[in-house]
């Protein structure tokens, strides 16, 4: 542990070593870490430390809160410095019930200028932050991890301007992100970002792990669409980087830096996002592939024929299909298929988007690309049918205990990887499946089994992420790293890049402070 030794002295001997390692060839692969000590997770209603391979490293030596502490804050944010512990109990456990920390304070600042306070007292004292939105994530970064001071956005979430002329939102981090398509769209304007979640998620936490979503073909990533950032870092400084400009040139772009970075260098307190105007027409369309060769066939069509007006062009796979009709109840609304499709398509012109679609279905249809499907243009329908897609999640949650990986891929290859992983796993696991955009080839494989099964995880990991490291792809598309997810981050970035990043993370947070455990690999905490 080298957190005794001066920033500059560490950054010193990690830059050397590095170096060193790079000029004896020790960094050409990728070097999976071991990970496996202790963590806090939810066993049978029991709260007790279980051996994991995805488990924490053993508590740093952060501060305990004191009744001072206690005091410091209840004068900074009165009223809104949380103990109950009932109320903490939702704060301390992830979305999916898979792990769990045991914070004992929850802090609700409403401005900028309180989480500064917050931040620069907490580094003072040495205080670990677990920052929180609307706790929506599926790898363990947005819960403790042990007994970190839990800094919830939830009351930051005010509108700060809005230009009807450009489309530019400006608006604090605790905005749900469903509240804020709502607001835009009396504007006649939407978010570019669209999510499952998007009723309780936070656009904070939004931007903190650069979420993809179901759009991103259509609008880019958050990268590209948020304009501006206001930042409170690791010591109360504000980074006030809340730009409404789409070009700006001079030097760094800093916001690049906070976006994807999971609350490990600083809490993101506004943002401005470019929205687009709302589309004057929207179709759906529901098809079914007899493979998923055809299924990939559809989409070059796609592409080609309906071009700017696609929005979104998602896919689910036989036994999405069958968790949907079996948990859900959800009818399908066309023939059995092996693999299915979700096409969005958005314009300013019903008839000319229409004429578009026509032609296209009429075309797939003829090839026998497509052998079924269904239209929709109202709301209530379109809504039913991209429910097929969005409830997924929810499907598998009703089918065992999950095992989830966010993977990218090469277009052609994303459904490759299900099939191998019905094969190595056998009859080990409940139900395989596999569903996600295939316009920006992010698969998302999902696993169960009736309850949690150490054995069967050892046959998933490191299975899933070596294959995913042999062909190019990335482990993580969207969803982050987090808990889950940090010790394997060397199948897709190189040990040097890995090493800039704890590089920049000690340079923004020197003490750690800031969602410990989480993002980087155990051997740059």
């Amino acid at each position: 542990n080298f957190r005794h030794l001066h920033p500059t002295t560490f950054r010193d001997w990690l830059v050397a070593n590095v170096i060193r390692s790079f000029s004896s060839g020790l960094l050409q692969t990728p070097r999976p870490v071991s990970c496996g000590v202790r963590c806090r997770e939810l066993h049978a209603g029991e709260e007790r430390p279980t051996p994991s391979p995805t488990a924490a490293p053993e508590r740093r030596p952060f501060s305990r809160v004191t009744p001072e502490d206690m005091a410091f804050f209840s004068k900074i944010i009165p009223g809104r410095t949380i103990t109950d512990p009932d109320i903490l109990e939702a704060s301390n456990v992830d979305w999916l019930k898979s792990v769990r920390g045991f914070s004992e304070v929850l802090l609700r600042p409403q401005t900028t200028e309180e989480v500064s306070q917050i931040l620069g007292y907490c580094n003072s004292r040495n205080l670990a932050v677990s920052p929180q939105g609307g706790n929506t994530g599926l790898v363990g970064g947005s819960v403790p991890v042990y007994d970190e001071i839990i800094l919830s956005t939830a009351l930051m979430n005010n509108v700060l301007n809005f230009d009807s002329v450009s489309g530019i939102l400006s608006c604090q981090a605790g905005c749900v992100l469903e509240n804020l398509s709502l607001y835009l769209e009396d504007r006649d304007y939407i978010m570019p970002l669209d999510l499952g979640a998007k009723g309780s998620c936070h656009i904070g936490g939004n931007v903190a792990t650069n979420a993809g979503g179901l759009r991103l073909l259509r609008y880019g990533s958050l990268r590209g669409t948020v304009l501006g950032l206001e930042v409170v870092l690791a010591d109360g400084r504000v980074l006030d980087c809340l730009a409404t400009l789409r070009k700006d040139n001079t030097g760094y772009d800093l916001k690049q830096l906070f976006i994807g970075s999971e609350g490990t260098l600083g809490v993101i307190t506004a943002v401005t996002i470019l929205c687009p105007r709302k589309p004057k027409a929207v179709n759906v369309a529901f098809l079914g592939c007899e493979s998923f060769e055809q299924l990939l066939q559809t989409f070059q069509l796609c592409r080609g024929m309906l071009g700017e007006i696609l929005s979104a062009f998602e896919f689910l796979d036989r036994e999405c299909m069958r968790l949907l009709n079996t948990h859900l109840k959800l009818a399908n609304p066309i023939t059995d298929c092996p693999f299915y499709i979700v096409i969005e398509t958005s314009g300013s012109n019903p008839t000319h988007d229409e004429e578009k679609l026509h032609q296209f279905l009429e075309e797939a249809m003829t090839s026998s690309q497509v052998i079924d499907g269904t239209v929709a243009t109202e709301e209530a329908k379109i809504k039913a049918l991209w429910s097929l897609r969005e409830r997924v999640t929810e499907a598998l949650t009703h089918d065992g205990f999950t095992y989830k990986y966010d993977i990218s891929l090469p277009v052609e290859r994303i459904y490759q990887l299900v099939t191998d992983m019905r094969e190595h796993l056998g009859n080990r696991a409940k139900s395989v499946v596999g569903y996600g955009h295939v316009g920006d080839g992010n698969l998302h494989l999902n696993i169960t089994s009736p309850t949690k099964d150490p054995d069967l995880l050892a046959s998933i990991e490191p299975f899933v992420y070596e294959w995913t490291a042999r062909f190019q792809g990335s482990i993580s598309a969207e969803h982050g790293l987090g808990l889950k997810k940090r010790n394997y981050i060397y199948y897709s970035k190189a040990s040097l890049a890995v090493a800039l990043m704890g590089n920049i993370k000690i340079m923004l947070d020197p003490k750690g402070i800031l969602n410990p455990y989480k993002t980087l690999p155990d051997d740059l905490q």
